[in-house]
């Protein structure tokens, strides 16, 4: 594992409104701070760093523009001359702009971060592979929710966790612990 000088650090939907309780229990309690870790790695060896910020399409949604849930949390800010990315779904790569983008830069190794595991990540991780892209996922710098499955059957955050990695895991990514990452620099 080799952490390139121009790899990009994808920050997904790290808003307010990810945080309400109305969306359940949810895994990986320190999630934020190893995306933190990674992200002073970023910043500190000047790699591109890429906030994504969900608009949703329902007013009933924590990330409806017209309330403060659809902005960042302070400490995921975007400064300076890091990447924003707004998207209508939980694929950033769709109608974003985010490929083309990439490429101009040159980047073809992404490490992708936030939530949620099973929504936006898996989403955005599935399409990177697709596309051609070099696609880490940092497994603790992730989490989701519990939820019931197909067959109403209610699974855990850490079971619905497991899975999405499970299915980008050598096929779509390659998942890693942040702890990896840090050290492949």
């Amino acid at each position: 594992m080799e952490l390139k000088a121009n790899a990009a650090l994808i920050i997904i939907d790290q808003q307010q409104g990810i945080l309400h309780p109305k969306l359940g229990r949810r895994n990986n309690p320190l999630a934020e701070e190893r995306i933190l870790d990674l992200l002073r790695l970023w910043r500190r060896s000047a790699r591109p760093v890429i906030h994504v910020q969900h608009l949703s399409h329902s007013p009933d949604s924590v990330f409806w523009p017209e309330q403060s849930g659809v902005e960042f949390q302070q400490r995921f800010t975007p400064q300076g001359n890091e990447w924003l990315v707004q998207k209508r779904v939980p694929d950033a790569f769709c109608a974003t702009g985010l490929e083309a983008r990439l490429r101009e830069a040159g980047i073809d190794q992404l490490v992708i971060v936030g939530v949620a595991t099973n929504n936006s990540v898996e989403s955005t991780a599935r399409t990177a592979g697709n596309l051609g892209f070099e696609a880490w996922v940092a497994e603790d710098g992730c989490f989701t929710f519990d939820k019931a499955d197909y067959f109403g059957t209610l699974r855990s955050a850490e079971e619905v966790h497991a899975m999405s990695l499970g299915n980008l895991h050598g096929e779509y990514a390659t998942v890693v612990s942040s702890a990896d990452i840090l050290k492949a620099d």
